[in-house]
């Protein structure tokens, strides 16, 4: 085996298929990267829940397969200096050379690797900038409690050419509606993603206009999903168990709406904030116009700062997780938010807003839970 590969290939295709690798393997050959030479270079990785490939453009002179020690690759390929790189098997050892930079990689048993699912059927396309947008808004909403798994993963369902992603860990619920191109028109699919699978996703597939969703057939033994972006495939096991109903939290009527310009709102909260931690609220007192901004009591460090903005309906005292309120704030998109209120001790949706008169954009909604506090 002996290609030449460019530095810049050769770090994007490793450091994708890096973000696979398990770091408590249950066997060793699951710290490696495969690297596969035929007419083309595939490399792999896998955790065994989770699988990513790249097809990496080289030179190549001779065929073969080896597999590597995966990080090691990568901590290679990002330091090497900006000159071709050649890779060349020797016996059980990979000779990597750049320039007068030389490095010799031990091997792992071919053998012992496992064999990794196939990427399921194409389902549809979903453009890219679209597809990152939505997945950042929703997966900051998912739990991060394995003992909890149903609630570290993103829901995606798909209703023909519509789909909707929910995430929540009982504090909050992210769900954003979208459109894409199924290849069915006629599909009617649910599945439960884990969170930062899809985050990784939609991190690094990118670099193409448009992302391939790939899902198992209904009734398949087993429930993957791909996705697909030019030279780069990920593909996942599906997460077991049924989301949460979520619909219904989504209330139809408010009492009160407020309407905040973004950047201004996110400043005070983060200063107001100072005095706060995971236990103390951020108190938000909305009447006539004005919010203000409240956070510690009595001995402790306390924090004020007001607001001027649009607001409508009854007078309403109340409290949330400053950190979760400033997700939400973050992940609207648009300059302006609407929030709705149905109480002082009931959830409260945010919403994005792009004209401070204009229409509320319903396309992402994000439901926060208030906290308790003592007056």
């Amino acid at each position: 085996m002996k290609f030449v590969v460019e530095p810049g290939e050769l770090v994007e295709a490793v450091n994708w298929v890096a973000r696979s690798l398990s770091t408590r393997p249950i066997k060793p050959e699951l710290l490696g990267i495969m690297i596969d030479v035929d007419t083309s270079i595939t490399l792999t990785g896998s955790d065994l829940e989770t699988s990513t490939k790249a097809i990496l453009k080289a030179d190549i002179a001779s065929k073969g397969k080896v597999l590597v020690p995966g990080r090691l690759l990568a901590e290679i390929a990002r330091s090497l200096p900006n000159k071709p790189i050649t890779f060349v098997l020797d016996g059980t050892r990979v000779l990597v050379t750049a320039g007068s930079a030389k490095f010799t990689l031990p091997t792992l048993s071919v053998n012992e690797y496992p064999n990794l699912p196939e990427l399921p059927e194409t389902a549809g396309l979903i453009a890219s900038d679209l597809f990152t947008t939505a997945v950042n808004q929703v997966a900051i909403a998912a739990g991060k409690d394995d003992s909890l798994p149903t609630l570290t993963g993103v829901h995606i369902e798909i209703n023909k050419n519509n789909i909707t992603l929910a995430a929540t860990d009982r504090y909050r619920l992210a769900v954003r509606e979208l459109t894409w191109q199924a290849k069915d028109g006629n599909i009617e699919v649910n599945t439960l993603v884990r969170a930062r699978t899809l985050s990784d996703a939609a991190k690094s597939l990118t670099t193409h206009s448009q992302v391939t969703l790939a899902l198992s057939p209904t009734g398949a033994n087993e429930k993957l999903i791909g996705f697909i972006s030019e030279l780069k495939t990920m593909t996942s096991r599906t997460l077991d168990g049924t989301f949460p109903p979520f619909k219904h939290l989504l209330p139809s009527e408010s009492v009160a709406q407020a309407v905040i310009e973004v950047a201004p709102f996110l400043d005070s909260v983060r200063r107001v904030a100072l005095v706060t931690d995971k236990t103390v609220p951020l108190r938000l007192i909305f009447s006539h116009n004005s919010l203000q901004l409240e956070a510690g009591a009595g001995e402790e460090a306390q924090a004020t700062e007001e607001l001027e903005i649009v607001y409508n309906g009854e007078d309403i005292n109340i409290a949330f997780n400053p950190t979760y309120l400033t997700d939400g704030l973050q992940a609207i998109g648009t300059p302006f938010v609407q929030i709705d209120f149905t109480g002082a001790s009931k959830p409260a949706v945010l919403s994005g807003k792009h004209e401070l008169n204009g229409a509320k954009d319903e396309s992402y909604k994000y439901l926060l839970m208030p906290m308790r506090y003592t007056a």
